[in-house]
């Protein structure tokens, strides 16, 4: 009976296989153009880095479901379609120098591409064998946000705009140590069309999901800040402070960041 029973409830996972009962509006939806904001009207601006770790709880809808699969109703993480996106040539990723790059680098940094594993014949002879890669997709745990923040007099408002997107890739190298490397650069631009069409899974109401570009232009993660615009090139806390340190001064430049949105409104 028990056994009958988890073969019921199995089969019911396939039950998005079925179709909507409506028509939904994402797969042809476009993003929402920025209003215009004009140089005289920006009186204040600052850029920071921040970083969204994929494997907190508030980020789950960026990285689910596993970024190698897609769901019955066809809902994919935004690692997946970042990737697929680059990989068919209709996103332009650039390197660390902001120069355009390309897919097989990008690939190469999630631990794809050519790879030597020895093979060993009947009689305990190892040949080197070459095997071709697509890298790790579920091992891009973090990205890292470059963003703006700046007031506008004329709407009295203090806006951000993220300007790019960079994937982490955490993972094992040949020594077996664990690494982090940064993958590529997107403009964020550059994907808000896309992402305007792909849903973002609404946790208690399935009739309320929204895009993956509503849940970054609404602010829908959790990220913290961890570095901003100096005069030593932008250079990130971590590469001149680690420990607490480092996660006090990730305060104090959020703690900042408060502040003077605090007094623009204080008599």
């Amino acid at each position: 009976m028990g056994i009958i029973v988890l073969m019921a409830f199995t089969g019911l996972t396939n039950g998005q296989s079925f179709g909507d009962i409506y028509q939904k509006s994402i797969p042809d939806a476009k993003k929402i153009n920025y209003p215009y904001l004009r140089e005289g009207d920006v009186v204040w601006s600052k850029r920071y880095y921040r970083l969204i770790d994929l494997r907190e709880k508030a980020n789950y809808p960026l990285y689910y479901p596993s970024p190698n699969k897609s769901t019955k109703d066809g809902r994919q993480s935004f690692v997946k379609i970042l990737f697929s996106e680059i990989q068919k040539g209709n996103i332009t990723p650039y390197d660390d120098d902001y120069v355009p790059t390309t897919y097989e680098d990008v690939k190469s940094s999630i631990g794809g591409g050519e790879k030597h594993i020895p093979k060993y014949l009947s009689d305990g002879t190892a040949v080197d064998t070459v095997i071709m890669s697509e890298g790790s997709l579920e091992d891009v745990k973090n990205l890292v946000l470059y963003e703006e923040w700046f007031f506008n007099k004329k709407l009295s408002v203090l806006d951000v705009r993220i300007i790019a997107i960079q994937p982490l890739w955490i993972g094992a190298n040949e020594a077996g140590a664990i690494v982090k490397k940064q993958v590529c650069w997107v403009k964020f631009d550059d994907l808000r069309d896309i992402l305007a069409k792909y849903e973002v899974f609404a946790p208690n109401n399935d009739a309320q999901r929204i895009s993956f570009d509503d849940l970054f232009m609404q602010r829908r993660f959790s990220g913290n800040i961890v570095g901003e615009s100096n005069e030593y090139d932008d250079r990130l806390i971590s590469q001149y402070l680690i420990g607490k340190p480092a996660l006090f001064e990730a305060e104090r430049i959020k703690t900042e960041l408060q502040n003077f949105e605090h007094d623009l409104w204080e008599y």
